[in-house]
């Protein structure tokens, strides 16, 4: 009786294993089907944003990408982009998002659009400006995106320190080199860093949240 009772035990417990390990394997397959998903469609993309930068200077096309925050709260919504003295046929979308410029990170690997407003989805799958007086404009740029843990997006920004490079491309084809120059957390409910003063300077800030989900990463990096 004994004896029985000890196998029905280690039968239960080789059945919760088998679920758990099942469960494992199921979520990383998720995971790396996400990472994939997301990077190969952010490569298409980012081909297309490429190709509309060439024949935008075969035409001598002026389209500029003004982004403006209306509004008091730097977290709403942005406006839709004002397209002026340039022609929409060389605008490119990422599903229902204006793709801005292109942000390349080499030392975390990272290579995505910039999409015009940030909301759930634009979110989701690329990252987006949430205030910015237009990519590579003098100002500060605040460009936001998700830390899914999986390398993904901003995922890996804790990575970078002082001196690294990041590369960002508007769609007038500048593509214009910033230098990181400091690295801190705040609250996740603090704007104070969107409208600093950069003395005349272009900036760009990356913010994502932490590890935790408690606060967000702030990136502050300048023109070089």
């Amino acid at each position: 009786m004994r004896n029985s009772k000890y196998g029905k035990f280690l039968t239960a417990l080789l059945i919760i294993a088998i679920i758990a390990i099942v469960g494992l394997l199921i979520f990383f397959g998720i995971d790396m089907y996400q990472k994939y998903y997301l990077d190969s469609e952010a490569g298409k993309v980012l081909e297309q944003f490429e190709g509309s930068l060439i024949t935008g200077n075969e035409e001598e096309n002026n389209t500029t990408n003004n982004v403006q925050n209306t509004t008091d709260n730097p977290f709403s919504e942005m406006e839709d982009v004002n397209f002026a003295g340039g022609s929409s046929s060389n605008v490119v979308m990422y599903e229902d998002y204006v793709v801005l410029g292109r942000i390349e990170i080499p030392k975390t690997g990272r290579d995505y659009p910039i999409l015009h407003k940030v909301t759930k989805r634009s979110l989701e799958i690329a990252v987006a400006t949430i205030y910015s007086p237009g990519i590579n404009e003098v100002g500060n740029t605040v460009i936001m995106g998700h830390n899914y843990r999986n390398g993904t997006l901003f995922s890996n920004n804790k990575m970078l320190e002082l001196g690294d490079k990041i590369y960002i491309t508007d769609a007038k084809g500048r593509r214009i080199t910033y230098t990181v120059y400091n690295k801190y957390e705040t609250d996740e409910n603090d704007a104070s860093y969107m409208t600093r003063d950069t003395g005349g300077k272009r900036e760009i800030s990356l913010s994502t949240c932490t590890d935790e989900g408690n606060k967000r990463l702030i990136i502050w990096a300048r023109e070089d």
